[in-house]
């Protein structure tokens, strides 16, 4: 058994096809598959049972594909320190963010970061939180940008800033003329949320538990821009990131008067064991800087 084995394995459990796995790995089907089965035979079990048209990870198969996994990120960890003793700035990185951060912050700093880490091939990956922390484990991607906190042992935080929530209304609605609301005016007024699945749909939720305020359970938007699509049209209220408000779009952003005010806070997260620690705490200090 070797390493070649163990990348085999987890190509052909992502793509439950040999073809498929075969052409990602850059050799024939049957050399992968004879290697898969002589893995198999050196082991002692099944790692995949087979049909005409399907292959699939049996019980013992899906546990040693999790620790090939492991493996082989940390394989790469090794490989990445090697590399990052020469310049730390400089190389590939891949870097997740979630999709209610993504549009409103990397216009304004992406070039700019780009200019002050000119090494640094930057590969962008945009997905859910849960989705990025599985990449994390997996050594799929270096880092992300997400709200905090992450409440994972085994990743490093740190904080970019606070993002407040602001009331959006359509510039129709009575509450459009006040300067700000305190939350009993939210009440019985149609909120309207993101789908679950997005953090930022849990943070709302938790302000309105906290406030005794009903959301809309009937609607759940995909995004942030249907949900102000929704709320320019006078459909319903919601709560909007700072970061995400925007002038003359047919809403109007009210402050919430409260204390402490509603928000969520952003930060990077990344490996413990990361290669990259160096590099990941440089880039966070200047996109931090950016912010200010």
């Amino acid at each position: 058994m070797n390493l070649r084995d163990l990348h085999y394995l987890v190509a052909v459990a992502k793509y439950g096809h040999f073809g498929k796995a075969a052409t990602a790995c850059h050799v024939s089907q049957p050399a992968l598959s004879m290697q898969i089965k002589r893995l198999e035979n050196y082991l002692g079990l099944k790692l995949f049972e087979r049909t005409n048209k399907t292959v699939f990870l049996t019980n013992q198969g899906r546990l040693l594909t999790e620790h090939a996994k492991i493996i082989l990120a940390e394989l790469e960890t090794f490989y990445k320190i090697a590399k990052s003793n020469i310049d730390p700035l400089s190389g590939k990185l891949k870097l997740g963010i979630i999709p209610t951060i993504a549009p409103y912050l990397l216009p304004h700093v992406f070039q700019k970061i780009k200019k002050n880490f000119k090494k640094l091939e930057i590969y962008l990956v945009e997905e859910k939180t849960d989705l990025l922390l599985e990449k994390l484990k997996t050594g799929d991607i270096d880092a992300a940008i997400l709200a905090l906190p992450s409440k994972q042992t085994n990743l490093t935080e740190t904080f970019l800033f606070d993002d407040e929530f602001f009331l959006s209304v359509s510039t129709q609605h009575p509450l459009a003329k006040k300067n700000s609301i305190k939350p009993y005016e939210i009440k019985n007024k149609n909120l309207l949320l993101l789908e679950e699945g997005h953090c930022l749909s849990a943070q709302v939720l938790a302000f309105c538990d906290k406030n005794n305020i009903q959301a809309v359970q009937e609607f759940k938007a995909s995004s942030l821009e249907t949900l102000r699509y929704m709320v320019a049209e006078n459909i319903g209220i919601t709560l909007m990131p700072k970061l995400a408000c925007r002038h003359h779009d047919g809403t109007q952003s009210i402050k919430i008067n409260v204390n402490p005010f509603p928000k969520r806070t952003i930060g990077m997260v990344w490996r413990n064991s990361s290669a990259k620690t160096i590099l990941l705490e440089t880039l966070a200090r200047k996109i931090k800087e950016l912010r200010q």
